[in-house]
């Protein structure tokens, strides 16, 4: 099956994050988990989670949580430059930013590589692999959209967690897996989180 690196920054949208995170496990998928010290602030504030500052901490909290061993999940520190992901040796097959700060998609847009996020995603852009980021920001201002132009151009999908509603959704979990499915469909992971159109 597929190995994705999933990154989560401070923006607001922590849950499309981990309901993304679930649906990739639930699909085989290994998972490299990649998360911000403002994500571990959003985590508590938009899910009231103690998310540890220690990857290997998070790693096991994870792991307990979704009952899966070590091999199938995997959390890096930002500074852990020997982490797979950071070489065009061992990219894995794809990469998503979900929720994507503004901050964080200017880094990537510019090549900055000054953390492992950034450096995994550099990756994904030289390597030519699916990488999709998530930004959550509205609204959007012209240097936000000029960054999304110019990963856009490269071949990013940038995939803003707006969600559809001819799908009748019954509650926040119903929009959650409308924006979850289209991220997955980007990855190539098959799901069953909602009806296709037409069918």
């Amino acid at each position: 099956m597929k190995t994705i690196t999933l990154a989560f920054t401070g923006a607001s949208g922590l849950p499309y994050g981990l309901r993304t995170l679930e649906c990739l496990l639930a699909a085989g998928c290994t998972v490299h988990v990649l998360y911000t010290q403002a994500a571990q602030i959003v985590a508590k504030q938009e899910l009231g989670q103690t998310w540890p500052g220690r990857a290997d901490d998070l790693a096991r909290q994870f792991r307990s949580q979704y009952a899966v061993g070590e091999d199938r999940l995997k959390v890096w520190g930002q500074q852990e430059w020997f982490a797979p992901m950071a070489s065009g040796s061992n990219p894995g097959d794809g990469m998503v930013v979900v929720p994507c700060t503004m901050g964080a998609l200017a880094a990537i847009a510019n090549g900055a590589s000054d953390n492992l996020l950034e450096r995994a995603a550099d990756v994904m852009i030289k390597e030519r692999k699916t990488l999709v980021v998530v930004p959550r920001e509205a609204p959007f201002s012209v240097i936000h959209l000029e960054n999304m132009l110019r990963l856009a151009r490269l071949g990013v999908v940038i995939l803003p967690p707006n969600p559809g509603f001819y799908h009748h959704p019954k509650d926040i979990g119903d929009l959650v897996d409308f924006v979850v499915a289209r991220i997955l469909d980007q990855l190539g992971v098959p799901h069953q989180l909602m009806q296709r159109w037409g069918d």
